[in-house]
């Protein structure tokens, strides 16, 4: 059975934006209960590797066997070498870094307005400077909304860093991260890359680059792990979650709306995820929403859709790479 480029438009952004938003509150509760940033990105990386891997070197096995020399980094990504860097540098690797060390400074209500809520502003920066596309006044003004609302929230951190806090890192961090996520979208449009290989790049990129060397040097003592420290179960909880469930599936389901709608409008679309986010971390974990939490929260949503309901559909993206299984 065939779905029409509708369907699989719209099932992709449902399915994105509920593994966005347990994404935040499982990644902000995680901040407690014993590993390390980097090793829950090693658990994510090694959990997405597990499935995408083997599933890479089955998709290419039928060129190998014609003698034809295809894909990159030892047959683990089925891209050429650039894309798979640009891409597995951005959405592969310093993303998922950036981000859960944010979640060790920061409140998932933070992360609530500042991941999703800044990423439209990015990537539509970005894609205003790579693919020349123009920004209408009322997408303009939908950004403004969600500037004014990161700067309630980021900005309120920031002035209690001159107070010894330390939550404005993990704002930093986080709107760092909402930056090479917008990287990574704006190069899937670029390239017009498949979703199945670029969801497979980007975790064969993470796993050649960061895992020997992260186990490399918790191994020399040069860096601080707690892997031997929390039951295996948490490890297999995160590689489950993190692995499959962030990388694997929303990997796919926001590479293939990114393909349909495009990057502005894609992003644009998860306007959801901020305040169900939100609203996790209330009723979760217990974190207190003040006013300017509020506020913001209010205008990036307002701000995001605002930006929904003017943006135009975009032109159709590039022809795939391939057309191979779906990432």
């Amino acid at each position: 059975m065939r779905f029409s480029s509708k369907t699989v438009g719209l099932a992709s952004a449902v399915i994105t934006v509920l593994i966005w938003t347990g994404f935040i509150v499982i990644a902000r509760a995680s901040a407690s209960r014993g590993l390390l940033p980097l090793d829950i990105a090693l658990a994510r990386i090694l959990g997405a590797s597990s499935i995408l891997l083997p599933w890479a070197w089955w998709l290419m096995r039928s060129a190998r066997q014609a003698g034809e020399k295809v894909g990159s980094l030892g047959g683990l990504s089925p891209l050429p070498l650039a894309p798979t860097v640009q891409a597995g540098v951005l959405g592969g690797l310093l993303y998922a870094v950036l981000a859960y060390t944010g979640f060790f400074f920061a409140p998932a209500s933070h992360a609530s307005v500042l991941l999703p809520g800044s990423l439209p502003l990015w990537t539509t920066l970005l894609a205003w400077l790579v693919l020349r596309e123009q920004v209408s006044s009322a997408r303009a003004l939908g950004l403004g909304f969600i500037v004014l609302g990161d700067v309630l929230v980021g900005g309120a951190s920031l002035l209690m860093a001159f107070d010894g806090g330390e939550v404005w890192k993990g704002d930093l961090l986080f709107m760092t991260a909402a930056c090479c996520w917008a990287g990574y979208s704006i190069t899937v449009r670029r390239h017009g890359l498949d979703a199945v290989r670029a969801t497979m790049a980007i975790t064969a990129f993470a796993f050649v680059s960061f895992v020997p060397v992260y186990l490399t040097l918790i191994g020399l003592g040069l860096l601080p792990t707690h892997l031997m420290q929390v039951p295996w179960t948490e490890i297999l909880f995160q590689a489950v979650f993190q692995g499959v469930g962030s990388v694997v599936i929303s990997g796919i389901t926001f590479t293939q709306m990114v393909r349909h709608y495009g990057p502005v409008r894609s992003t644009m679309i998860t306007a959801l995820v901020p305040g169900l986010s939100a609203l996790g971390a209330v009723w979760f974990l217990g974190e207190p929403m003040h006013w300017n939490l509020l506020a913001g929260l209010a205008l990036v949503t307002s701000g995001i859709l605002f930006g929904v309901r003017q943006a135009k559909k975009p032109a159709a993206a590039p022809a795939p790479l391939s057309t191979g299984s779906q990432p």
